[in-house]
């Protein structure tokens, strides 16, 4: 019988121990490059919630300044402004929300400004009995109205896929569509102001809509999920360490 080379085995060894060693350095990359990435988004998260504080706050400016930073591509989510026009309530869409614990929905009204075109306004929160206009007729201001509120850019497509379809029969949106709830009304696309308003809280009479309803509860998880990433990678070198100082203990001496 032909007897095995000797030096088969310590070679076989060796090449295990390099591909041992690529992959080791490959995940240790792959994880400090995922740990990294999440501290570059929570400095990006801080900055924006800081923005966003330092915009809440500012005063208020005319819609057409809005409007020129909206046209120059600008970040103009949750400036104040100050817009005035005509609610065409009669083209009032529904949006489903909760709000402090109860169901309902935030009413959208068209704002008809002095140019012709319509500015789609979060007037605020109804409750579901009160959905319909005829349940709370005091609230359906007429004639000019100047409104405070925040600017709201619209959204580009559905949020998620678990995201209701729009209703549009029923007038009851799941996501903010400015293009359907512009459609749905009749509303040409060439007179539609391309972003939304959320109103401030000027009280409406009988109390409804409720405004002021934005919400600025921005997730910012980012120092967790880099110590995560940084933990595993930690981790990772100290199986590695074991295995090796283990593998010399396990060495016959001499």
């Amino acid at each position: 019988m032909a007897e095995v080379p000797t030096h088969s085995a310590p070679r076989a060894g060796k090449g295990r121990a390099i591909l041992t060693g690529v992959a080791f350095l490959a995940a240790l990359a792959i994880l400090l490059s995922l740990g990294t990435w999440q501290v570059e988004r929570l400095q990006w998260k801080e900055k924006l919630l800081a923005d966003i504080a330092e915009r809440r706050v500012a005063p208020p400016v005319v819609f057409d300044e809005i409007e020129a930073m909206a046209a120059r591509g600008e970040d103009i989510e949750y400036r104040p402004v100050t817009v005035t026009g005509v609610f065409a309530n009669n083209r009032e869409r529904h949006f489903f929300a909760t709000w402090r614990g109860q169901t309902g929905y935030y009413v959208y009204t068209p704002l008809q400004l002095a140019d012709g075109r319509f500015l789609f306004v979060n007037r605020g929160f109804v409750p579901y009995e009160a959905k319909e206009p005829e349940m709370r007729k005091q609230g359906q201001l007429t004639g000019e109205q100047t409104v405070t509120g925040l600017a709201r850019g619209r959204l580009a497509e559905k949020p998620s896929a678990i995201v209701p379809e729009n209703d549009l029969a029923k007038n009851i949106f799941y996501w903010k569509d400015l293009d359907a709830m512009a459609a749905s009304t009749g509303i040409a696309a060439d007179r539609l102001v391309p972003f939304f308003i959320d109103a401030g809280d000027a009280p409406n009479p009988k109390g409804l809509p409720i405004g002021a309803v934005t919400q600025f509860d921005l997730p910012n998880n980012h120092l967790q999920y880099a110590l995560t990433w940084y933990g595993l990678a930690a981790a990772l070198v100290g199986v590695m360490l074991y295995a090796r100082f283990r593998r010399k203990g396990d060495r016959p001496e001499g």
